[in-house]
C-alpha cells in the first residue's frame, strides 16, 4: 500500500505546538537535575521548618553550577528561597525558608526572610498577602509582589536613611546596604522594580534634626530623626530581607563576589499547583510542590502576570494620586 507523505506545513505547525507546551509545562521536582547530591547536602534536604525542598534544591544548585560554568558567578556559596513556607511559626518565631549554601565547605544555613506584601486596591483588585503566607505572586512595577525564579546577585549600595537614639542616649545614623538582584526570563525586569536584598530594619522618620556637622546633613543642616523598626519575619515592598543578626554574613558572601539566588515558586510552579487544587489532585502524583501547612491557609496561589495587573495599578494611581509633599517637623527637645 502506497505510504501518504504528511503535508511539510502541518508538521511544522504539530512541532511549533509540541515546543509551545514543552515551554508552558510547570518544571518537576527532577527538572533541571544536576550531578548527585552529595550525602551532606542530602541530609538537609526535607519539607520541615530549617529543610530545604527537594525541588528548591535542584533547582538553586543548577542555576549556581551553570552560572559557574559560564564565568557570571565565582563564589563558594549560594543562595536558595522557599517562598511558599510559613514567613511566621507562631510565638515570634520566623520561619527559616532563605537557604546559604558554601558546598567547598560542606555548609548549609537556614534563615529568615520575609515575602512581598503586595497592595489592595479598594473598589478594584486585592493581591495582598498575609504575614505568614504568601498567597500573591507577580513581576508587575509597583506589585510589592515576589516573583519566583533565577537571579543573580550584583552591585551593592548603601544608603543613609536617618538618625535613632541607640541605649546610651546618643545619636547615630543608620545606613542600609541594598543588594541589586539581575533577574533573566520572568525575572528579567528585577532591576527596572529595584528588586534585590537588605535588612529587615527601616526608620520611621519623625522629625527633622538640627545637626549641621553631619556628612549627611541637608543644605540647612538638617537630618531626619526617628526610630528604628525590625520587622524580621514581616513582609517587604517585593524585595528579600534579611535578620539584623544574618545580615552581616549574607553581606560578607555578596560582597566576596557574584552568586545565584533561586526563588521558589514561579509562574508555571504556581498555576500548575493551582490547577491541581481545583481539581482535587494530588500534589505529590502530579509530580509538584507547595508547602502543605500554607496551601491550606491561601487554598491556592495565584500569580498575576504584569501585562494584566499594570494596567489596572496604573489605572488606580490615576485615580489616586499621592498627597502633597509635606516637610517633616523641625524636631524639639532632642
Amino acid at each position: 500500500m502506497r505510504s501518504r507523505s504528511v503535508p511539510a506545513k502541518v508538521v511544522a505547525v504539530f512541532g511549533l505546538l509540541v515546543a509551545v507546551a514543552f515551554l508552558a509545562a510547570p518544571r518537576t521536582c527532577d527538572a533541571r537535575q544536576p550531578a548527585n547530591i552529595p550525602a551532606w547536602l542530602s541530609a538537609h534536604i526535607g519539607d520541615s521548618d530549617g529543610k530545604i525542598s527537594k525541588v528548591v534544591l535542584l533547582r538553586a544548585r543548577a542555576l549556581y553550577r551553570e552560572k559557574v560554568r559560564t564565568g557570571v558567578a565565582k563564589n563558594p556559596c549560594y543562595f536558595a528561597m522557599d517562598a511558599t513556607r510559613p514567613n511566621d511559626m507562631g510565638h515570634g518565631r520566623p520561619g527559616r525558608r532563605f537557604y546559604i549554601i558554601c558546598e567547598t565547605k560542606h555548609s548549609f544555613s537556614a534563615i529568615s526572610s520575609g515575602h512581598g506584601g503586595g497592595r489592595h486596591l479598594k473598589g478594584l483588585v486585592n493581591f495582598r498577602n498575609d504575614r505568614r503566607c504568601a498567597k500573591n505572586f507577580s513581576n508587575a512595577m509597583d506589585s510589592k509582589l515576589m516573583t519566583g525564579g533565577d537571579y543573580v546577585t550584583a552591585e551593592t549600595k548603601t544608603s543613609f536613611k536617618g538618625y535613632y537614639r541607640i541605649s546610651s542616649g546618643a545619636k547615630r545614623a543608620f545606613l542600609r546596604t541594598f543588594v541589586q538582584f539581575d533577574g533573566q526570563g520572568g525575572t528579567a525586569n528585577a532591576r527596572k522594580r529595584e528588586i534585590g536584598g537588605h535588612e529587615a530594619v527601616v526608620l520611621r522618620a519623625q522629625c527633622l534634626l538640627r545637626r549641621p556637622k553631619s556628612p549627611y546633613a541637608n543644605h540647612n543642616g538638617y537630618v531626619p530623626y526617628g526610630r528604628l523598626v525590625v520587622y524580621a519575619g514581616g513582609r517587604s515592598n517585593g524585595c528579600t530581607s534579611w535578620s539584623p543578626k544574618d545580615i552581616k554574613r549574607i553581606m560578607a558572601i555578596v560582597k566576596s563576589g557574584r552568586t545565584t539566588l533561586y526563588i521558589y515558586p514561579e509562574a508555571s510552579d504556581i498555576a500548575a499547583v493551582a490547577r491541581a487544587v481545583k481539581a482535587h489532585r494530588s500534589l505529590r502524583r502530579a509530580g509538584l510542590y507547595w508547602n502543605a501547612s500554607c496551601l491550606r491557609e491561601i487554598r491556592f496561589p495565584k500569580f498575576w502576570p504584569k501585562r494584566a495587573l499594570e494596567p489596572i495599578i496604573a489605572s488606580y494611581r490615576k485615580a489616586h494620586p499621592p498627597p502633597p509633599y509635606r516637610q517633616l517637623p523641625i524636631c524639639k527637645g532632642q
